[in-house]
């Protein structure tokens, strides 16, 4: 954290100021913004576990579909954007 100290006869207004300047000019600002949404990459397990998962979803899902369980169009996958 970046420190400032207080001038004599400074106002606190002015103190504020040059204290938010020397946060912008240290770049702690930006970093602070990049690392705010990082979340930690999940373990090989779990990608392992997941990707499993979505196959044997898809399996269920296209077998479904084949033995005429449900109708293709209800469930039509949708691509996003």
């Amino acid at each position: 954290m970046g420190e400032v100290k207080k001038r004599k006869g400074e106002a606190f207004d002015a103190l504020l100021r040059r204290f938010t300047r020397h946060l912008q000019s240290s770049g702690k600002i930006l970093q602070a913004k990049k690392n705010r949404f990082k979340t930690k990459k999940a373990s090989r397990n779990k990608r392992r576990e997941s990707a499993l998962y979505r196959e044997e979803k898809r399996e269920t899902y296209d077998y479904q579909i084949k033995t005429g369980q449900i109708k293709e169009d209800a469930f039509k996958r949708r691509k996003r954007r």
